[in-house]
């Protein structure tokens, strides 16, 4: 029984690890935006940064700004149950969230395979809404790399485990341009390998996440494996999850519209690649 059991020591934070929490957040919030700034300088063309500029700030951030949004859900509940000594039920929020953000990003698939008429039909030019949607392919992967990301984080922040994040989160990077380069400069994939390299890379930080999980002795009482509980009261959890995202998505997307804007003005290659380095 989880009540007998010992509650798991939780780390105390000294002050400079204190601040460190504070900017390892900061890093899991603005991954997305390294990974791809590093990325930006291989593409020579106006055309191809311009496309990828939008595709980033203006359709990846519909997607970023929900799940990470939704996936905020699990930091109060999980920070709650955790207090109150439920350990097991840290895990099992964990996995509903999981559920319902894979769910959700069903239909913004459909967002990224439809980007092209989106596009064009928000006034974009036909070359720059043609680039993007090659661009965005490759990071339909991404949004369900989200849907496991964003719960994770917040199951571990909940316990004070900020670290392993922050380790997972520079080697990645290290790979990451690695094989950005190889994938756009060497072997000439364009807009489309840049964008398959960033939906991997993702995916690299879910499957590290996820095998610490597994063998930390940290999370020996909030991870009790798979559990059928998980998928009971899914749609109030999505309402909860729902109410959670709305602020920051409306503090994400501000940069969507603009950059959205952007694209209508005159010679929209400059102006959107002036927006990819800002």
């Amino acid at each position: 029984m989880h009540g007998h059991r010992q509650p798991p020591q939780t780390p105390e934070l000294s002050s400079s690890e204190s601040s460190d929490a504070g900017s390892v957040y900061d890093v899991d919030s603005k991954l997305e935006k390294v990974l791809l700034d590093n990325e930006l300088p291989y593409f020579k063309r106006n055309l191809e940064l311009a496309a990828a500029s939008l595709g980033n700030n203006g359709i990846q951030l519909l997607a970023y700004g929900l799940m990470l949004g939704m996936g905020s859900a699990v930091e109060t509940l999980c920070g709650q149950a955790y207090g109150a000594h439920r350990y097991s039920m840290l895990g099992v929020y964990l996995q509903r969230s999981t559920i319902v953000l894979t769910l959700t990003g069903i239909p913004l698939v459909l967002v990224y395979v439809f980007s092209k008429p989106i596009m064009i039909l928000l006034g974009e030019s036909t070359a720059v809404a043609s680039g993007t949607a090659v661009f965005v392919y490759g990071l339909i992967p991404q949004i369900f790399a989200y849907a496991f990301n964003f719960p994770i984080q917040k199951f571990l922040q909940s316990q004070s485990i900020v670290n392993p994040s922050a380790y997972i989160s520079a080697t990645t990077l290290v790979v990451h341009l690695v094989l950005s380069w190889l994938a756009v400069y060497k072997l000439g994939l364009g807009l489309i390998g840049a964008s398959m390299v960033l939906s991997l890379s993702w995916w690299i930080i879910v499957v590290a996440q996820i095998v610490y999980i597994l063998r930390s002795e940290k999370c020996k009482l909030t991870w009790d494996g798979l559990s059928l509980q998980a998928f009971y009261g899914l749609w109030d959890f999505f309402k909860f999850s729902v109410g959670s995202a709305v602020m920051l998505c409306l503090e994400i997307w501000y940069l969507q519209i603009l950059v959205l804007v952007a694209g209508l003005l005159e010679n929209p290659e400059v102006t959107l690649d002036s927006l990819s380095v800002w």
